[in-house]
């Protein structure tokens, strides 16, 4: 908790602050679901698209290539006919699990018309 509190003390948020990082990482939509999906294990494009009612595959795609380039996933194409490609969460990937439990600690305190 001292972390939090020195962080909470700096006069400003800038590109170094923990929590902006982390921001960064998880901002929009869809990209904290997508990682919530890869936390049992690989999975395939269509695998993550299905669980994800809603979401395209504009926008899948993207959020899996900036998740990859800030090496929060790799994936893997495999060379059959269809190509087939997974999806999996890093060691530093992995570590966002506490960040999701805390998300759904606070969601499930949440009344139903705080959403």
């Amino acid at each position: 908790m001292a972390m939090l509190e020195s962080i909470v003390q700096a006069e400003v948020c800038d590109d170094e602050c923990p929590i902006k990082k982390t921001a960064d990482v998880i901002e929009g939509r869809w990209t904290t679901l997508v990682i919530r999906e890869l936390l049992p294990g690989k999975k395939r494009f269509s695998e993550i698209q299905r669980a994800l009612t809603g979401i395209s595959p504009k926008v899948l795609t993207a959020r899996l290539r900036l998740l990859e380039r800030r090496q929060i996933l790799t994936r893997a194409v495999f060379a059959t006919v269809p190509p087939m490609t997974e999806y999996e969460l890093t060691p530093l990937g992995r570590r966002l699990e506490a960040v999701l439990n805390a998300m759904a600690d606070f969601g499930e305190q949440l009344p139903d018309d705080a959403g």
